[in-house]
């Protein structure tokens, strides 16, 4: 196994296929952080505007950890998030990789955010080169429903990123997301590329999936209505609520 680096940056390509009730597929391009929460990038004031992380990110994971009775003793958490780019972050998908106080790694935390700004995380055992199964709880898209379950392939980030999200139905995938790309030194020049490469990627990146929504709309795809939930579940959904696969 290649040795792991920290802090990187992977150039990306997101791929999304929709295959019922018809047939949709759109790419797009990106860039996604790849961080030790226990040293999280420092860059020099005029670089802060493009790449800015959340203060406590680490406490944060370990307190959902410890609700589903996990205690890392202080192991190595590492994550695949993006910063924020002038002011604004959009995550679709953030995954962290837990590891116990001897550098085995033991649980990936798969965190969808959705375009309302909820978001949901999977407790998932790590598996290696198998997919995890994860019942899906969660209202993600208009598009699907809260049944089904995820299959979610993430091995630790290394030369290549190489995550593979689908949906089931029936035994069948109805949606399959990929995430792939090359690492790359996290210096001041390749920021600055990346920068006019996917210019407010976060940004880009959510305004590209309220387009392709609008698409399927023309489509005829249904919309399913969003769940009213109580406060209580709300307060839930806007933090870490952890779902132990089964």
């Amino acid at each position: 196994m290649e040795r792991e680096s920290t802090p990187a940056l992977y150039g990306t390509r997101i791929t999304h296929l929709r295959r019922a009730p018809v047939h949709h597929y759109f790419e797009h391009t990106g860039y996604s952080w790849y961080v030790d929460l226990d040293q999280m990038p420092r860059l020099p004031r005029w670089l802060r505007p493009f790449a800015r992380f959340d203060e406590s990110p680490r406490l944060r994971v370990e307190r959902f950890l410890a609700d589903r009775g996990i205690d890392l003793d202080g192991g190595k958490i590492t994550a695949l998030i993006q910063a924020k780019v002038l002011g604004y972050v959009f995550n679709p998908l953030s995954l962290y990789w837990c590891h116990d106080v001897d550098g085995a790694l033991r649980y990936v935390v798969a965190e969808v955010h959705n375009t309302y700004d909820d978001r949901h995380a999977y407790l998932l055992p790590y598996t290696g080169d198998r997919p995890a199964m994860a019942r899906k709880t969660r209202y993600a898209s208009p598009f699907n429903a809260v049944d089904g379950y995820y299959l979610v392939y993430a091995p630790r980030p290394e030369a290549a990123l190489d995550v593979r999200i689908s949906l089931h139905r029936e035994d069948q995938p109805a949606f399959i997301a990929t995430l792939r790309g090359a690492r790359r030194q996290a210096t001041f020049g390749e920021l600055l590329r990346l920068q006019v490469i996917s210019p407010l990627a976060p940004l880009m990146g959510a305004l590209g999936i309220r387009v392709q929504g609008f698409l399927l709309r023309l489509r005829g795809v249904p919309v399913v209505p969003r769940p009213i939930e109580c406060p209580e579940k709300a307060m839930e959904t806007a933090s870490l609520a952890l779902t132990t696969a089964k």
